[in-house]
């Protein structure tokens, strides 16, 4: 399909095929979503751009109206989302040099985004709020999720035969499809296929609940599910304890928080999250990394005056 574009030709649309060749069909549905959004923007951007014109000022021109609408990193994306496209254009003689070669990155000042979590002793009381049933329920969703700090999808795609009671270790390896229309999907990444410790309690809980149950069969749903429906649950159990509303990526971070307020270390905390890096656990929990480093600043002095 590439081999009949002309330098002529309006540049959204070459990217457009360019998506189609590439892209369709080798990436997840939620990236490509990312990219079709970028073609929108090409369209609402560029729209009367020919390839053949597109050179760095053109190119810078584009990124800073773009980044007028976004932040920095979202801005940063878009370029990222673009230059194999411009670069190929390149190889194909289509575009005389890379204009995307010394390219500034600019962007809305971000907003600050401060993580909700919650406490401890919050986490205790929801906890306790929860009405755990004999049968599978919405309840045990929130529990497992906070006990793990899984993903909302890699919890939805669960199935029996993915705990291993015996060794108290929980698999995953997969994700629900609950924005589409159900199914199973890879994970969002390699390192977020992983395999997660899960305590005595919660091994007793779930080898009852889950018992007869098909093994290769998603223990909370089988259909498509909405994010809202089960925050909307979590919400009205927040209220009923009286503790800060959260949603359940909210319970992620929870999990996550009292992990390095107990000491553990970052490199754990990301292995059991399934981040991809060290790097993003650290910027994810940067408040709370510096609050523990405050405190070991607050150990180091009294130990040391203790010395005198």
């Amino acid at each position: 399909m590439l081999e009949k574009v002309k330098g002529t030709d309006l540049f959204y649309q070459y990217y457009s095929q360019w998506i189609s060749v590439y892209k369709d069909g080798a990436i997840r549905k939620v990236t490509m979503d990312k990219y079709l959004m970028t073609k929108k923007w090409l369209e609402k951007l560029i729209p009367n751009l020919i390839i053949c014109d597109l050179n760095r000022i053109t190119y810078q021109q584009l990124l800073n109206d773009y980044a007028a609408w976004h932040e920095r990193q979202t801005t940063m994306d878009f370029h990222h989302q673009l230059k194999a496209a411009i670069l190929d254009a390149v190889d194909e003689g289509l575009i005389d040099r890379d204009p995307t070669r010394k390219a500034i990155i600019k962007g809305k000042t971000p907003k600050d985004k401060k993580i909700k979590y919650l406490n401890q002793f919050e986490l205790h009381t929801l906890l306790s709020n929860l009405d755990l049933k004999p049968e599978v329920s919405w309840d045990w969703f929130i529990l497992l999720v906070a006990k793990t700090g899984m993903r909302f999808s890699e919890a939805l795609a669960l199935t029996p035969k993915d705990f291993d009671f015996s060794h108290q270790i929980l698999s995953i390896s997969k994700t629900w499809d609950y924005k589409g229309n159900g199914g199973f999907l890879p994970t969002k990444n390699q390192s977020s296929v992983r395999k997660v410790e899960i305590d005595w309690q919660t091994v007793i809980q779930f080898s009852e609940l889950i018992k007869g149950l098909p093994e290769g069969s998603p223990i909370f749903t089988e259909n498509k599910v909405y994010n809202s429906t089960v925050n909307n649950i979590l919400t009205r159990h927040c209220r009923d304890a009286k503790i800060p509303v959260i949603s359940i990526h909210g319970l992620r971070h929870t999990h996550a928080s009292l992990l390095l307020f107990a000491g553990v270390s970052i490199a754990s905390v990301a292995r059991r999250l399934g981040h991809a890096s060290m790097t993003t656990t650290q910027k994810t929990y940067l408040h709370i990394i510096q609050e523990l480093e405050n405190k070991d600043v607050d150990l180091v002095m009294r130990s040391l005056s203790g010395l005198s």
